[in-house]
């Protein structure tokens, strides 16, 4: 029992990984733009069709394949800015029907592209770390794992350390008041769409070996993310990682032990109580980020 336990809290926490990327850029998005990204499922779906498209039938490095989709879909997060987000920006409810129009075009042009079969990545290695005998983390997993403490690690430090990080940060906090002082909130807003498409799309990459890939997938991953962040709080960063980390973790473990439609249910219910008992989210202000 004890071992079942551990191996359900290492898959849990392969979840918690890619999951919190996608968070924290929706987090970060809706920070410093003021709209909420219903494509940002889509941009996780793109990262890992990258893979497809490069690694599995161009037999590109694997690595190079992620710092390519990476780029791409951060680009793309860049094309979503200046086509819907700027154009629409004093019209938040425009943004949201905008993105719900983008997320059907990629699936579409996905369609296109690969038709509507799941596709397979093989993984990079086989190679599995053997904590005992039923306890066991592929290192495939352990890729991801490592790429969202070091994708997050290097976020922090940004917005800490960097000049641009302390714009974005309060642009995110006080607009006008980053106006008066210099800040072109239009050069932010480009890169929070950056980075916040980026992240998705490393998610989508480095995860691509080890989850099933369809042109829908980015349907789960964006519920999941809004109850992550609803849960931890919309406006925090650091909520949206220890949010990832406990639903990962509640929903594996009922997903182990009863089953998958209820662990689904019982993350909806969580969120639904959260928004009761305080509607701000467990680590959320009424500011944003």
């Amino acid at each position: 029992m004890i071992e079942l336990l551990l191996q359900t809290g290492l898959n849990a926490l392969f979840a918690a990984a890619y999951l919190s990327l996608v968070a924290v850029g929706l987090v970060l998005i809706f920070g410093v733009m003021g709209v909420i990204n219903f494509a940002h499922g889509e941009l996780f779906m793109l990262g890992a069709y990258v893979v497809v498209a490069l690694y599995t039938n161009l037999q590109m490095p694997f690595f190079l394949v992620v710092a390519i989709g990476l780029i791409f879909v951060g680009l793309v997060g860049i094309l979503m800015e200046m086509t819907m987000f700027h154009p629409l920006r004093d019209n938040p409810l425009g943004g949201l029907v905008a993105s719900i129009g983008f997320l059907m075009v990629i699936q579409a042009l996905i369609i296109l592209g690969f038709g509507v079969r799941m596709e397979h990545v093989p993984p990079v290695t086989q190679d599995v770390i053997i904590i005992s005998e039923k306890v066991r983390l592929p290192v495939q997993r352990l890729f991801v794992i490592l790429s969202a403490l070091v994708c997050l690690s290097a976020l922090w430090l940004f917005l800490k350390r960097t000049k641009f990080g302390w714009a974005l940060r309060a642009s995110a906090q006080d607009p006008e008041a980053a106006m008066l002082q210099g800040i072109s909130t239009r050069t932010v807003s480009i890169i929070a769409l950056f980075i916040g498409a980026a992240l998705a799309g490393v998610a989508g990459s480095v995860a691509a070996p080890v989850i099933s890939i369809s042109p829908v997938i980015g349907h789960s991953v964006i519920v999941s993310a809004f109850i992550v962040i609803i849960v931890g709080g919309i406006g925090s960063l650091e909520g949206a990682v220890l949010a990832s980390a406990t639903y990962a973790f509640i929903h594996t473990v009922i997903t182990t032990f009863v089953d998958g439609v209820i662990a689904d249910i019982v993350g909806l219910s969580l969120m639904l109580m959260v928004l009761i008992i305080k509607p701000t989210g467990m680590f959320g202000t009424q500011d944003r980020v």
